[in-house]
């Protein structure tokens, strides 16, 4: 029944060799797994057993998926050929990939990301552009914004003919209104740190204001050189060359420092519903990620100190 079946595949759908040759392992593992069972008999609860078992071997979602696609096919077909009357693949899938946990700076890495200057930084850059830098990065790190957050913020709610913010920044109540995905808008409070770096930005960037430019420009908190709003693509640039010339090990972009604000302050508080109104969450399911990357935190910290650890750990060397 499989020589047939694959025999169609060559023949009439004209699949390559190696494909068939796939396609003859999945069904021969199919075969295996179905012990003596006949494959017309088979039911969706057997295939999903199936399923199950090849996970707990550790075979990964896309093999799973693969053939499950493989089986999916070969059950049309004996439809086709009225050698059975159901398909019991059909509404099977394969498991979801784990999501991989967001990266996180510890305490004392973010803390130096965003406060210091290497010495190169120091020497080669202008102070306008250490000053933008400082000041950006201490507010993501104090605020957890997306990047294009950041970069969407004016100087204050500007609403002027043909012009209106949409985000803006209002240091008095050191808060700053976003409006992020799904135009939702929402306060983020900021911190002594971030309040004062932007502080002393903001007298430079008087400076580089160039009144011909439109509004778009002249009100954009963050602006470059040339006076023009700064744009995502460089403030990632910029925060990755900051943290290679600081000698961090990991690579360091702006949702990094978004990770390491919504974890750092899970650790502190514990307050989970706090986290999703600041990161802007729509679901509370987005923001629990952070609860399983705090835990990991902890496991690391247990496996480090704990006695009983230690003995396991050196047993496994």
């Amino acid at each position: 029944m499989i020589g047939r079946y694959l025999d169609t595949l060559t023949g009439q759908r004209q699949l390559s060799d190696q494909t068939v040759i796939n396609y003859r392992r999945d069904l021969e593992e199919l075969i295996e797994l179905a012990n003596q069972t006949k494959l017309a008999t088979l039911s969706s609860s057997d295939i999903r057993r199936f399923t199950s078992k090849l996970h707990a071997k550790g075979l990964n979602p896309r093999s799973i998926s693969r053939k499950l696609s493989a089986w999916r096919g070969f059950y049309r077909w004996l439809i086709e050929e009225n050698l059975t009357s159901a398909n019991p693949v059909e509404d099977i899938h394969a498991p979801k990939k784990n999501k991989p946990l967001p990266k996180a700076l510890s305490v004392d890495d973010a803390v130096r990301v965003v406060a210091s200057t290497s010495e190169k930084e120091a020497v080669e850059q202008d102070r306008a552009t250490l000053l933008c830098n400082h000041a950006m990065f201490e507010l993501l790190y104090s605020s957890g914004l997306r990047v294009s957050e950041l970069t969407s913020l004016d100087i204050h709610a500007i609403k002027d003919t043909g012009y209106r913010s949409a985000s803006w920044i209002n240091l008095e109540e050191k808060e700053v209104t976003v409006t992020g995905k799904g135009n939702k808008t929402r306060i983020v409070p900021i911190g002594d740190a971030a309040v004062h770096a932007i502080r002393n930005w903001l007298l430079t960037r008087e400076t580089l204001i160039d009144p011909s430019l439109q509004q778009e420009h002249t009100n954009a908190l963050f602006i470059n050189s040339r006076g023009r709003r700064i744009s995502p693509r460089t403030v990632q640039l910029r925060l990755k060359s900051h943290a290679n010339a600081l000698g961090l090990p990991v690579s360091v972009h702006p949702h990094v420092l978004r990770h390491s604000f919504a974890s750092h302050i899970l650790q502190s508080s514990g307050d989970l519903r706090a986290v999703q109104e600041m990161l802007g969450h729509s679901s509370i399911a987005s923001t629990q990620i952070y609860t399983a990357l705090d835990f990991q935190r902890l496991a690391q910290v247990y496996d480090a100190a704990h006695p009983r650890a230690k003995t396991k750990n050196e047993k496994n060397k």
